[in-house]
């Protein structure tokens, strides 16, 4: 077994790619097997690394790869949550794949059709620029059949109050790419970008019991990964400051899923996204994401559905690099000796 790691540019760790096909398919056995592998990379010094992808030849004619997500967590090494998606992970698991034949290498124009086993999304990526290690790519997150933009919420309502630390919360909570837990400016305790961006052990504390609070109002573990959670504020013309929280602190920029769930939820009406957009002048789906690491541009495409509704066809995330590192070996050499060898090493002094 061969594991390859790839770096998308914005991610806040690299993505450890694995076959699939060399693993249990059963819940139970895949953890048992995934726990031993970050053992080996632990030891390996990649203790760091918290995202692994399970890809291989999709089994659906219309899919290039079948996609698994898993997130580790940085209490134990047998700690993981399958619950949803990472995009940054599926451009590194396109490239691992170009780079070791389980898809063609690609090239401008190519593009990769990922079916996402965790939560039935569809992805198309589309590659921009191609060199020996890296390329750039848009990112399309894709509904074949469209769906009414507010069945993206999680609780049939644009906003959502919470108790936390004894007041009250109002966010909203909102899954497209993943779900999200979206904050604004006056629930922060911010004023602006800059006050956002500087915010420190305060605000990321609140955040985090705020996250917590919503996974049990939908019935989820607190402990785990999902859903994740965002302040979103307007900052000037045509553009939102956005500053999320990932697995185990801040995130660098904002997950590419992050940037597509805000996309979408920025065209579902009275939702936070919505009125930032709104205030910072976006129109409807075009967003422009400042974060602490960068910017990202996001496209939500709708339409009108026949009963009237808007309905979301698909998001696009565009100039997302991705890096191949190369590949690690998450398994004892032992194993990849020839039987000869084997043999050698058994004789009696």
């Amino acid at each position: 077994m061969i594991g390859h790691i790839a770096y998308a540019s914005g991610a806040p760790c690299p993505t450890l790619v694995l076959d699939a096909q060399q693993f249990p398919r059963e819940s139970g056995p895949l953890l048992d097997a995934l726990t031993e592998v970050r053992r080996r990379l632990v030891l390996s010094g990649g203790a760091h690394i918290l995202k692994i992808a399970l890809i291989e030849p999709s089994s659906h004619p219309l899919f290039d790869l079948d996609y698994r997500f898993v997130q580790a967590l940085p209490d134990g090494v047998d700690r993981f949550d399958l619950r949803g998606s990472c995009g940054h992970s599926v451009l590194c698991s396109v490239i691992a794949a170009g780079h070791t034949g389980m898809l063609p290498r690609q090239a401008p124009g190519d593009r990769a059709r990922v079916r996402v086993l965790n939560n039935g999304d569809h992805l198309v990526c589309e590659i921009e620029e191609a060199g020996r290690d890296t390329a750039r790519c848009t990112m399309y997150f894709l509904h074949t059949s469209p769906v009414p933009v507010s069945g993206l919420l999680l609780r049939d309502e644009p906003q959502t109050v919470l108790d936390v630390d004894d007041e009250k919360m109002t966010v909203s909570l909102v899954s497209s790419g993943n779900p999200y837990v979206f904050v604004g400016a006056r629930d922060a305790g911010v004023s602006g970008s800059a006050e956002l961006f500087a915010g420190g052990p305060s605000l990321f504390g609140r955040l985090v019991r705020t996250r917590e609070a919503a996974a049990r109002l939908l019935g989820w573990s607190p402990e785990g990964a999902f859903p994740k959670i965002a302040v979103v504020v307007p900052d000037g013309p045509g553009r939102v400051a956005a500053r999320a929280v990932t697995v185990p602190g801040w995130h660098p920029t904002l997950a590419l899923t992050g940037a597509v769930c805000l996309g979408a939820a920025s065209c579902i009406p009275d939702t936070i996204p919505w009125l930032a957009a709104r205030d910072a002048g976006s129109p409807d789906g075009q967003v422009d994401i400042l974060t602490a690491g960068g910017s990202t541009a996001v496209t939500a495409t709708t339409r009108t559905g026949g009963d009237g509704r808007t309905e979301l066809a698909w998001v696009a995330v565009r100039n997302k690099t991705v890096r191949f590192h190369g590949s690690f070996f998450p398994e004892s050499l032992t194993y990849f000796q020839p039987r000869e060898f084997g043999e050698c090493l058994s004789l009696p002094a």
